[in-house]
């Protein structure tokens, strides 16, 4: 039982912080900014306009914002997958969709709550940003599902139980 507890958190682990890593990277290069305007963004959502005029410190929160809003987002999937194995035996139909669900609700609940100094439901948004940034979260919850797959599969089989998450 520890052993498995151990592999969610592994799970949690591993697909918050690679997801979250490379979604900072990829808001980098649809939007043609550096990694570090993308984290004082990030921290604007606390902040306001004013976290792009705070250097360093507002960036340090604004990683420390996405890895920890990252880290819940895995961890969300992986309860989900435990209560339902087919997530991750479905793991790339599951994580997709799980991506379109993050967009969703980062774009229209989160942003428009924080205090970020835009709002999706007011600003024109081009068809190819909607759609890079959609195939970016659906990049996200692929990661997830991926790790959440690979680290409760891997575990289930070195210890020689049923895998919930075993290969389709």
């Amino acid at each position: 039982m520890k052993t498995q507890h151990h592999a969610l958190w592994i799970a949690i682990l591993w697909g918050g912080f690679v997801a979250g890593t490379i979604d900072i990277g990829a808001a980098a290069l649809i939007n043609w900014l550096s990694p570090v305007t993308i984290l004082h963004a990030i921290a604007s959502g606390l902040l306001g306009k004013t976290s792009f005029n705070e250097g360093a410190p507002a960036a340090i929160l604004g990683l420390g914002l996405q890895w920890g809003m990252s880290l819940i987002i895995a961890g969300l999937f992986v309860a989900a997958a435990r209560r339902l194995p087919a997530l991750t035996r479905r793991w790339i139909a599951s994580g997709s969709g799980y991506g379109v669900v993050i967009f969703l609700v980062m774009n229209y609940v989160v942003v428009p709550l924080s205090a970020a100094p835009w709002n999706p439901w007011k600003r024109h948004i081009s068809v190819e940003k909607f759609i890079e940034n959609l195939l970016a979260m659906i990049l996200f919850g692929l990661i997830v599902a991926l790790c959440a797959r690979y680290f409760t599969y891997r575990n289930a089989a070195s210890h020689g139980e049923k895998a919930a998450a075993s290969p389709a």
